[in-house]
């Protein structure tokens, strides 16, 4: 089969029969060529033979877990990942996050929101169809804060000159809050820029959503050295959200 048409390829790596089902029907309705696979090592396998432009992991497998996968699939791949589990607990996400995934979705879910949270993560990273984007001839980079440099028309964050390898939503949250120069951004706002089409139009942000927000951020500090306590970039605001300042 011609596996170029429509939106590409997708690689669902589940065990569970049912959710399984969903998931695929859930991903050919988006136009999605999709195959699957019911081990780690046998979705790892998957990725690396089809390239898919996107692949959910459920955490919970016969093998290997859901983290190593993905781990496995960033030593060669920049497929979208989408991590599905049961789990709730914050070190759980941050684990799957930390992995190398883009987002993270428990279950139960409904269809809707799985397909929502796919085209909103494609859509911020220029991968909405097969084809990528032609990039700038001579994209200017984004001004230099305390030796940070976050250039969007790359999508690139750079620290003391070297490269801070980020996720796209990890990306996006950052170019987010250095984008508002200095004013601070509420985390239901955040919620909204990464699941436009669930939050866009006055949705009610949920809590876990805004969990998973925080998560992200930690990660971002993290990956840049930032101190929670002592920060030199992303400052929480108390009861709102994060502001970020040069240092």
């Amino acid at each position: 089969m011609d596996e170029t048409w429509g939106r590409g390829v997708a690689v669902v790596v589940e065990d569970d029969d049912l959710i399984r089902e969903v998931i695929e029907v859930t991903l050919q309705q988006a136009g999605f060529t999709v195959h699957h696979a019911i081990t780690g090592a046998q979705g790892v396998a998957l990725v690396r033979a089809h390239q898919p432009v996107v692949t959910t992991v459920d955490v919970s497998l016969p093998d290997i877990d859901g983290f190593e996968v993905v781990r496995r699939v960033r030593t060669f791949s920049d497929t979208v990942v989408v991590m599905l589990t049961a789990r709730v607990d914050e070190p759980d996400t941050l684990m799957g996050l930390e992995a190398g995934a883009d987002e993270y979705v428990t279950k139960p879910f409904r269809p809707r929101e799985l397909r929502a949270r796919v085209d909103a993560l494609l859509r911020r990273a220029g991968r909405s169809t097969v084809s990528a984007p032609e990039e700038p001839d001579d994209p200017a980079p984004d001004p230099v804060d305390g030796g940070l440099e976050v250039d969007t028309a790359r999508r690139t964050v750079r620290l003391g000159g070297e490269l801070v390898h980020l996720t796209r939503t990890e990306f996006d949250l950052l170019a987010a809050l250095h984008g508002a120069h200095g004013r601070t951004v509420a985390k239901g706002d955040l919620a909204g820029l990464l699941w436009p089409d669930q939050y866009g139009y006055g949705g009610r942000v949920t809590e876990a959503d805004r969990r998973t927000v925080e998560v992200h951020v930690a990660n971002v500090r993290r990956k840049l050295g930032d101190n929670p306590s002592s920060p030199r970039f992303i400052h929480t605001v108390r009861g709102l959200g994060y502001r970020f300042e040069g240092a």
